[in-house]
């Protein structure tokens, strides 16, 4: 069996391997040489695309003898543009694809007020680049629709994992506990988001939209506090968020608060998270060596 994946990312790359090991030729693109030689070496058949090419049909890995395709490349303008360009090859090549699967963001759901949501939510994206994110999710279902492919989307919040995570983040100095009242995140394990994919790749495929986060949206200084407590040393000082001079992307992401719901994904393809709050992620990660001066850098 043979998966493309468009975009060779830090997700991406980890449903990658694990596919190799479940018996896949797995085909992937990156935007560099060296990160495409890096790969080669974990048995990934890496190769450079830029989605941006303007000859995009030319610059495509070979999607003839595709069974599946992974896109994790983020939409570039309003997110509509790559997939449409795409469509001719795309169709050509449909005959054997049997699932497409798209990593988008919980960012489209925007603000929430801390409140529980599900799929069913309406998504009002508060930022540009969560607009371009639903309408690239919009743009793979109107393809996939036309192609008679099943569009799988995965909604996913902010990814931790070995060599990211908030024991590396104090190791490296970097830690920050900003506190803004009723503040909460999701969060996932990297192999938490490959067994997602991995279980949508191997049932019955059909079109949905899922989200794929952890079970416990907490306030990100109680993650540091956590953290900081499995290494044995002090978490930063508190921050209030008004004092706290961050970036506009950073403050952005402060902008909007909910918990998001992962039940249909249990209850459709039988996930169950490894890690199902940040505190099995990071003791784990700890027990691997992370965040300690002989651990992971």
């Amino acid at each position: 069996m043979n998966l493309v994946i468009l975009g060779l990312g830090y997700s991406a790359s980890v449903f990658a391997r694990r596919m190799i090991a479940a018996g896949w030729h797995v085909q992937g693109t990156v935007r560099s040489l060296e990160k495409a030689t890096a790969l080669r070496r974990d048995g990934i058949d890496a190769s450079t695309f830029d989605a941006r090419a303007a000859a995009l049909e030319e610059a495509m890995p070979d999607l003839a003898q595709a069974d599946a395709l992974l896109v994790s490349i983020p939409p570039s303008g309003e997110g509509r543009d790559f997939p449409e360009r795409l469509s001719g090859s795309f169709l050509q090549a449909a005959d054997r694809l049997r699932w497409i699967g798209y990593l988008s963001t919980i960012g489209v759901y925007g603000d929430y007020g801390g409140a529980w949501i599900d799929e069913t939510a309406l998504c009002r994206p508060s930022s540009d680049r969560s607009r371009a994110r639903l309408a690239a999710e919009t743009s793979w279902q109107e393809l996939g629709a036309k192609s008679n492919v099943p569009v799988v989307i995965f909604r996913l919040p902010g990814i931790y994992g070995p060599g990211r995570n908030a024991l590396m983040a104090l190791r490296q100095g970097t830690a920050r506990r900003i506190v803004k009242a009723g503040q909460v995140f999701n969060r996932v394990h990297v192999e938490d988001v490959a067994t997602a994919l991995e279980l949508s790749l191997k049932s019955d495929a059909a079109s949905a939209v899922y989200n794929v986060t952890d079970d416990e949206p907490s306030a990100p200084q109680d993650v540091i506090t956590f953290a900081a407590a499995l290494l044995g040393i002090e978490p930063p000082p508190l921050i209030d968020f008004a004092d706290a001079a961050l970036s506009p992307m950073a403050a952005s992401f402060y902008e909007e608060s909910k918990r998001v719901c992962n039940g249909l994904i249990k209850r459709r393809l039988r996930f169950s998270p490894a890690f199902p709050s940040y505190r099995e992620g990071l003791r784990d990660l700890r027990n691997k060596g992370e965040g300690t001066w002989g651990g992971a850098a």
